[in-house]
């Protein structure tokens, strides 16, 4: 199997590209439509394998591999084919979500799991243990996995909240707390934290640029005024610096994410999947 390095400074290099796949990463695809189930899969060069969807969560775990310069492979889940339920993902996230990452340890899902747990294996993007700025660290990131993504679920799929009659007064009481918890993070940033600072990377910057993006995009159709980069401009410092590194640079070649996927983001034209 092809195998994707990611490097910390340069873009990512492929090997033995398949000619399969319109991006040479994507080397592993799922798709499920009831029966039987189709599974293209080879042999796990890398030390980790990245299931993932275009423009889904599982862009923070892409970014934040390409920004640590590990070795990894991605495989694609057919989403509009029914991956996400399929036996052979089910096996590696009984919930059928997006992202899990393989790894020597076994499978890991959710995005904060996921980013903590590779912080802490490589030594990178986040503060050590034993480091004084731990507890905050940690403290922001659940709160962006806890109630920051969680909240925006709730925007995006009202209709597995609610009666879908009612999804959008789900949807405009649940605008508010989105606002107030980016004006949370925006206080936070103005104090400059290492692991909150436009001059240095941390899986939670990753994570917010993203969340940030898809709440500019999300649910298409939908009103989306009430979200203005503008009215939080620490973080926009933030995702200004984000979008020159390397690691975003690369994202956007493998996920056709726009020269501008977090302040000025357009809908994703991957060259393999499907981002809904």
């Amino acid at each position: 199997m092809p195998t994707t390095t990611a490097r910390a400074n340069s873009p990512i290099y492929p090997a033995n590209t398949p000619q399969k796949y319109a991006f040479p990463i994507g080397n592993v695809a799922i798709k499920w439509s009831g029966d039987p189930v189709t599974v293209y899969k080879g042999t796990m060069n890398a030390p980790y394998r990245l299931h993932y969807a275009p423009d889904n969560a599982s862009l923070v775990i892409r970014l934040a591999l390409n920004e640590m310069g590990l070795f990894y492979d991605t495989a694609l889940v057919d989403r509009p084919g029914n991956g996400l339920n399929s036996p052979a993902y089910r096996a590696l996230n009984p919930n059928g979500l997006i992202p899990v990452l393989e790894t020597p340890q076994g499978p890991i899902f959710e995005t904060a799991a996921i980013l903590l747990w590779l912080a802490d294996r490589h030594s990178q993007l986040a503060p050590a243990p034993d480091n004084p700025d731990r507890a905050a660290f940690l403290k922001w990131l659940f709160f962006a996995s806890n109630t920051l993504h969680a909240d925006l679920r709730i925007l995006f799929y009202a209709e597995k909240y609610i009666e879908p009659s009612q999804a959008d007064i789900l949807r405009a009481g649940i605008r508010p707390r989105l606002r107030q918890h980016l004006g949370a993070l925006d206080a936070e940033a103005q104090n400059a934290p290492d692991w909150l600072h436009p001059d240095q990377p941390s899986v939670l910057t990753f994570y917010v640029a993203c969340m940030m993006r898809w709440m500019a995009l999300y649910p298409p159709g939908s009103d989306r005024s009430w979200f203005q980069l503008l009215d939080t401009p620490h973080l926009q410092k933030i995702l200004m610096q984000l979008e020159t590194r390397p690691a975003t640079r690369a994202a956007i070649a493998a996920e056709g994410l726009g020269v501008t996927p977090f302040t000025s983001p357009v809908y994703a034209n991957p060259p393999e999947g499907s981002a809904i």
